[in-house]
């Protein structure tokens, strides 16, 4: 049970690490941004990362993601990932901080009710099948480092391996590929503080493979400098693959209270890549998918993503997936199949064409 502090509901829906309900956030009260800061500062001390996005004046920018962080000289950034030595950026480019293994196919991805591994679509030029690739892997690769704060990570571990996980090198991951690999999927954590590396282990992949279908996604925060996205809708549409964004939420006080970084970034970048949906219309570019947090991700809040999503496109997949209680949040109980389904109604009110609820084994 959560106390807001600012209203003083009491309430199973508000989280007690949070410590304000939904409608505080969305009015906005003054302090609350301060408050939120120190909310996620005190969660990442035991981690020892940066509370926030380090300022230094002297410091050198990190321009991968939307946190600008200058870093000073042997500090590091707020993914934990990039840090200053000798004057110079270092992490996730050269080699990166990973872990990796092969998932059969059909697999578990938010998108594959719209993908070639998945059903087939685009065959024969972006599935090896007419339906799911039985007998095909696809190459997973989990990034450890995050440019957001997530409250509710249900990969959080990945914090504990930022200082001491696996380096491997874009050419020796891409050397994994093999026969059988149908797809490459990117995620974590989240890719984008070693965006570089997967770009770079996408290319050579790619290269190595070039006369058979090899599809590479992305599943994201949507954080990342928009030069790197532009990179990436390039080898996503060459290969027959998608950019999975994971909408957090619409509301930028919400956001930065389930996330500990806003929204603005993501938006514009949701909207860069939907501007290039219509270069492959078969196969979606695009998947777009928004965690049903209970208490903070109400049928108001997945109405106005939708209308968002739509507003981009109407034919743009969208997935409303069951929140189970994970890290900080697990005072908080799973998603109710009466709030699924109130969301699932509202996105199409919204007017989007290819909604669904996902990890419906999930749902209470």
């Amino acid at each position: 049970m959560g106390t807001c502090i600012y209203c003083g509901t009491s309430s199973p829906l508000i989280s007690q690490t949070v410590g304000v309900c939904l409608l505080c956030l969305r009015a906005g009260y003054g302090g609350i941004i301060d408050h939120l800061r120190e909310v996620h500062g005190e969660s990442r001390k035991p981690f020892n990362l940066p509370a926030v996005p380090p300022r230094d004046p002297e410091g050198i920018t990190c321009k991968l993601c939307t946190n600008s962080c200058q870093i000073p000289e042997g500090g590091t950034g707020y993914c934990g990932i990039r840090s200053v030595k000798g004057g110079k950026i270092k992490g996730g480019t050269r080699d990166a901080n990973v872990d990796w293994y092969y998932d059969p196919l059909p697999t578990n991805c938010v998108a594959d009710w719209v993908c070639p591994g998945g059903t087939g679509i685009g065959y024969p030029q972006y599935a090896y099948k007419r339906g799911p690739e039985h007998g095909y892997k696809n190459l997973a690769v989990f990034y450890n480092g995050c440019s957001f704060n997530c409250l509710y990570c249900q990969n959080w571990h990945f914090r504990e391996r930022v200082s001491a996980g696996n380096t491997i090198s874009a050419s020796e991951l891409a050397s994994s590929v093999d026969s059988k690999t149908a797809c490459i999927c990117y995620f974590g954590g989240d890719p984008t503080p070693q965006l570089i590396h997967s770009v770079n282990v996408s290319k050579e992949a790619m290269q190595e493979n070039r006369r058979r279908i090899l599809r590479v996604c992305w599943e994201t925060n949507g954080s990342m400098n928009p030069g790197l996205l532009s990179q990436m809708i390039d080898i996503s549409l060459r290969s027959g693959g998608c950019i999975k964004f994971d909408l957090k939420a619409w509301t930028e006080n919400l956001n930065l209270a389930l996330c500990g970084v806003g929204n603005k970034r993501t938006l514009e970048n949701f909207k860069i890549v939907a501007r290039n949906i219509h270069k492959r219309k078969e196969v979606p570019l695009l998947v777009a998918s928004t965690l049903l947090v209970p208490g903070y991700i109400d049928r108001e809040e997945v109405y106005e993503i939708a209308s968002f999503i739509c507003r981009c496109s109407p034919d743009i997949p969208y997935s409303l997936l069951g929140f189970y209680p994970h890290f900080l949040m697990r005072d908080l109980p799973r998603t109710t199949r009466v709030q699924a389904e109130e969301c699932l109604q509202a996105a199409r009110e919204a007017g989007l064409s290819r909604v669904r609820i996902g990890n419906v084994h999930l749902l209470s």
